[in-house]
C-alpha cells in the first residue's frame, strides 16, 4: 500500500543535512506565518464590528458569574474563546484592532504549520506556496480579522494534524517520544473541540492519513493507538459534546434557509467572489489531473506530493463539507459556509500544487499574478468601512449619534430584525456614544439575564418614559418591517413628536425626532 506518509526524499539525508533541512524549513514556516500575520491584521481594524463579534465582545464583557449564567443556556459552545476574550479585553481593551488581534496572531500560526505540514508530503517551495496561497483566500483574510474563535481553531488544526504526521513517522523514535506526542495529539484534539465544537470534523480526514501509513510501527499498531488517543480526546471534551446537543436548537435557524447549492458553496466556502474561484478551482484542477495522471517518479523531480499526499489534502477539503451536508439533510441543521474554514491550509495546498504543476516558471508566476489580481479586490472590500457580514455599520450609526444627540435625549431602537442586526447592539459595541442617552424601551440589560441579549418592552408599553424628553432618536435596519411600516415613527408622532432629520448610513436609518 502507498503510504500518505512516505518522506519526499527517499533517501533519509544525514544528521546534518536533515537539521539544516529542518532549520531552514522552521525559518521559512516562521516567515510566511509573518507574513500571513500582516495579511490579516493589516487594516483589520477599519470595518464596524457585526453580529456575530456582538455576541464575543458582550459575552467577553460580562463579570464571570453572568458569563457562567448565560453559558449555561446559550452559547456554551464559545465559552472557552469568551473565557479567553475577557481576559484579554481587560488587558488591551474593546476596539476593534485589539479584538480582532488574536484571530491575526492565529492566522500566522496557522500558516506557519501549513508550511510545516506541507513540507512532510512535498518539496520546500511547494511547501512555502501553500502556505503563502493559505494566507491570502478571502475566507482567511476575513476569518484573521474577526473577533470569534475561528482562526484560533484553524491553527488549532493545522497543529494537530502536524503532531498527528509526526507520531505516525516517528518509527525511530523512543517510546517516551511516542506517548509524549500521541497525549499532545488527545490534549490538543479536546481544547480544538472546546475552542471550535466542528474541529471534531478533522477526524475523518485525520483517519485516512492513519489508514494510509506503514503498517510498521514499533509502539503497538499506529491505527490502533491513534484510535486510542482520538477517543481520549473526545472524552475529555464529551462536556462540550453534551451541551452542544442540549443547546443545538441555537443553530435551528440554519434550517429554515434556503439550502446552499453546491455552486454557491464553490464560490462563498473559501473564495468569496466568482473570479478568485474560477482561479482557484482551475487550479485544483491541475493539481489533480499532475499528480494522479503523471507517472509517479516525476513528482519528485517536481517538488509535488504523491499521489496519496494529495489524497489526504483532497479529503480535508471534501470530507468536512460531505459531513455537514449529510447531517444537514438526515440529522439536524449544520452545515454552515463559515463552518468549513478549517478546511482552508487544505485548499491552500492544494492551489500551490496546482501552480507547482505547471510547465514553466513563466506560466507559475503568470498563475500567481493573476490569482492575486482576483483577490485584490475581495480584500478590499473586506477592510472597507462595511466590510463585514451584512455591510455592518454601528461604528459609523454611533460616530453620527456622538455628533449630535445631547446628553438626557431618548433612544429608541428597532427590534423587528433578528437579534445579531438589532441596531441597539451599536450601543453596547461603541458605548461612549450613547452615553448620558435614555434607553427609552429598555427593561433590563443582558448582563443581567441568562441570555445573549438586552430585555426590552414595545414602544407602545412605555409611553409614560416619552412624557420628560423632547428629543428621541430612532435607529432602524433599512428594510426591516419597522422601517417599512414606519411603526415606531407613527407612534412618536402620536405623542407629539415630528421627524426632524433622516439620516441613511449603510444599513441603519437614523431618524431625529423632536417635539
Amino acid at each position: 500500500m502507498t503510504s500518505v506518509l512516505t518522506p519526499h526524499v527517499v533517501a533519509p539525508p544525514a544528521n546534518g543535512r536533515r537539521r539544516l533541512r529542518d532549520l531552514s524549513t522552521g525559518l521559512s514556516a516562521w516567515l510566511v506565518g509573518l507574513v500571513a500575520f500582516l495579511l490579516s491584521f493589516a487594516w483589520s481594524w477599519q470595518p464596524s464590528y457585526w453580529g456575530d463579534e456582538a455576541a464575543s465582545i458582550m459575552s467577553a464583557e460580562r463579570p464571570l458569574p453572568s458569563l457562567f449564567g448565560m453559558l449555561d443556556n446559550v452559547d456554551a459552545v464559545h465559552g472557552l474563546y469568551y473565557l479567553f476574550l475577557h481576559g484579554w479585553i481587560d488587558l488591551f481593551g474593546a476596539s476593534e484592532l485589539a479584538t480582532r488581534l488574536p484571530s491575526a496572531i492565529a492566522i500566522g500560526v496557522a500558516a506557519a504549520g501549513t508550511v510545516v505540514l506541507a513540507r512532510f508530503f512535498m518539496g520546500p517551495r511547494v511547501a512555502i506556496g501553500g502556505g503563502i496561497v493559505f494566507a491570502i483566500l478571502p475566507r482567511v483574510t476575513y476569518m484573521g480579522s474577526e473577533t470569534r474563535s475561528t482562526a484560533i481553531a484553524t491553527a488549532i488544526g493545522v497543529w494537530l494534524t502536524v503532531l498527528l504526521v509526526l507520531a505516525l513517522r516517528s518509527s525511530t523514535g523512543t517510546r517516551r517520544r511516542q506517548v509524549v506526542l500521541w497525549l499532545g495529539y488527545s490534549l490538543l484534539l479536546a481544547v480544538g473541540i472546546y475552542v471550535f465544537l466542528y474541529l471534531a470534523l478533522l477526524l475523518p480526514v485525520h483517519a485516512v492519513a492513519v489508514l494510509t501509513a506503514s503498517r510498521q510501527h514499533p509502539f503497538w499498531r499506529s491505527r490502533v493507538v491513534w484510535l486510542g488517543a482520538s477517543l481520549l480526546g473526545l472524552s475529555l471534551a464529551l462536556p462540550i459534546f453534551l451541551a452542544g446537543s442540549a443547546q443545538r436548537e441555537q443553530i435551528a435557524f440554519i434550517g429554515r434557509r434556503p439550502q446552499v447549492k453546491v455552486t454557491e458553496a464553490a464560490v462563498m466556502q473559501w473564495f468569496d467572489t466568482i473570479p478568485v474561484a474560477i482561479m482557484a478551482w482551475a487550479l485544483i484542477t491541475i493539481a489533480v489531473v499532475a499528480v494522479f495522471l503523471r507517472r509517479p517518479h516525476t513528482h519528485r523531480s517536481a517538488g509535488l506530493p504523491g499521489r496519496a499526499g494529495l489524497a489526504f489534502f483532497l479529503a480535508w477539503m471534501v470530507v468536512p463539507s460531505a459531513i455537514l451536508l449529510i447531517g444537514t439533510h438526515l440529522v439536524t441543521p449544520m452545515y454552515s459556509l463559515r463552518y468549513l474554514s478549517l478546511c482552508t491550509p487544505a485548499v491552500g495546498v492544494v492551489i500551490a500544487v496546482g501552480v507547482a504543476a505547471l510547465a514553466n516558471n513563466w506560466l507559475r508566476a503568470a498563475s500567481l499574478i493573476a490569482l492575486v489580481a482576483v483577490i485584490v479586490p475581495a480584500y478590499a472590500v473586506q477592510r472597507g468601512d462595511y466590510g463585514k457580514n451584512e455591510g455592518s455599520d454601528w461604528r459609523q450609526a454611533s460616530d453620527i449619534i456622538a455628533a449630535r444627540a445631547t446628553p438626557g435625549d431618548g433612544i429608541v431602537f428597532d427590534q423587528s430584525v433578528r437579534p445579531s442586526r438589532l441596531p441597539r447592539l451599536a450601543m453596547h459595541l461603541y458605548p461612549d456614544a450613547f452615553h448620558g442617552l435614555e434607553d427609552v424601551t429598555l427593561t433590563r440589560s443582558y448582563a443581567d439575564t441568562g441570555w445573549l441579549w438586552d430585555e426590552v418592552a414595545p414602544l407602545t408599553d412605555v409611553l409614560p418614559a416619552l412624557s420628560n424628553l423632547d428629543t428621541v432618536w430612532l435607529l432602524q435596519n433599512s428594510g426591516s418591517g419597522d422601517s417599512r411600516k414606519e411603526t415606531n415613527v407613527h407612534t412618536l408622532q402620536l405623542q407629539g413628536f415630528h421627524v426632524a432629520e433622516t439620516t441613511l448610513v449603510n444599513r441603519t436609518r437614523i431618524i431625529e425626532m423632536t417635539r
